[in-house]
């Protein structure tokens, strides 16, 4: 059974998100995204490793900086891996 803490100690929330895809795909920063959302760069990895949720208003001005529905990047359960949804074997199982 998972730990319902942290390696720090911290406890996990239960939200998951992609802030560290996104970051790394679209180039940015923790420092770029924090300052653009309002908040400090260690925010941004309490965020990325689950220690820490983000209030309403941070989802939605982080979701705004990615220009995506903040569902698209917060989620109560965990995210399949984004090549599950881009490479789906057709339907006679053979690759796409």
């Amino acid at each position: 059974m998972a730990s319902n803490t942290s390696p720090r100690g911290r406890k996990r929330t239960s939200l998951h998100n992609r802030l560290a895809v996104l970051r790394a795909e679209r180039g940015v920063s923790r420092a770029e995204l924090a300052t653009a959302v309002g908040v400090n760069s260690q925010t941004i990895g309490f965020l990325e490793r689950g220690d820490y949720g983000p209030s309403a208003e941070l989802a939605l001005r982080i979701g705004e900086f990615f220009q995506l529905p903040v569902e698209a990047v917060f989620s109560l359960r965990p995210f399949s891996p984004m090549s599950s949804q881009l490479y789906r074997p057709n339907e006679t199982g053979g690759q796409p």
